[in-house]
């Protein structure tokens, strides 16, 4: 038994070991990972109540809640609650974090009580930035535009998942 574990012993010590294999080094959390060539990327300016306003970098189909952390985090006074940290970035555009009683804007730019989004020309990432609407509605709203354009706002009640309280929460904020 002896001399069998001792061949053992010396097979195992006499194979080469195979080559080295490289594991992935992860980034620190909280810093911008650069896209490569073969991943497309957003550039949007984050703006208002961050820690280090400016233009950021992120790949495509990062969220409103990556660029704020890109542009440094939250600054104390922000109102998060203003904003829909999980809308899907568009490129070019600016995020404007409020402070306590500022108006959040649009993905435009603009206030919502001085522009109303357009129903029938608005792309899907402009529906999705409206409040309770996600990808899934946006794309609804899309799909039913195709059948033919909005006259009215209240037809958006024949899109499937936007019942009364949802239209009356839109109605203020969009038009045809």
């Amino acid at each position: 038994m002896l001399l069998v574990s001792g061949g053992v012993a010396l097979r195992a010590a006499s194979v080469a070991p195979g080559p080295a294999v490289e594991l992935p080094v992860p980034a620190p959390s909280g810093t911008v990972v650069r896209p490569t060539d073969a991943q497309a990327e957003v550039v949007v300016d984050v703006v208002g109540a961050v820690n280090a306003p400016g233009v950021v970098r992120l790949t495509e189909g990062s969220r409103v809640v990556d660029a704020i952390a890109a542009a440094g985090g939250a600054g104390p006074d922000a109102q998060l609650s203003a904003l829909n940290l999980a809308r899907l970035l568009v490129d070019g555009e600016q995020i404007v974090v409020p402070r306590p009683g500022e108006e959040a804007a649009t993905a435009s730019g603009q206030s919502g009580r001085e522009e109303l989004l357009d129903l029938n020309g608005a792309d899907e990432a402009a529906l999705d930035a409206l409040p309770g609407i996600g990808p899934v509605l946006a794309g609804r709203i899309v799909a039913h535009r195709e059948k033919g354009p909005f006259t009215s706002v209240d037809e958006l009640a024949d899109v499937a998942g936007i019942g009364p309280t949802l239209l009356e929460r839109l109605r203020e904020l969009v038009r045809v």
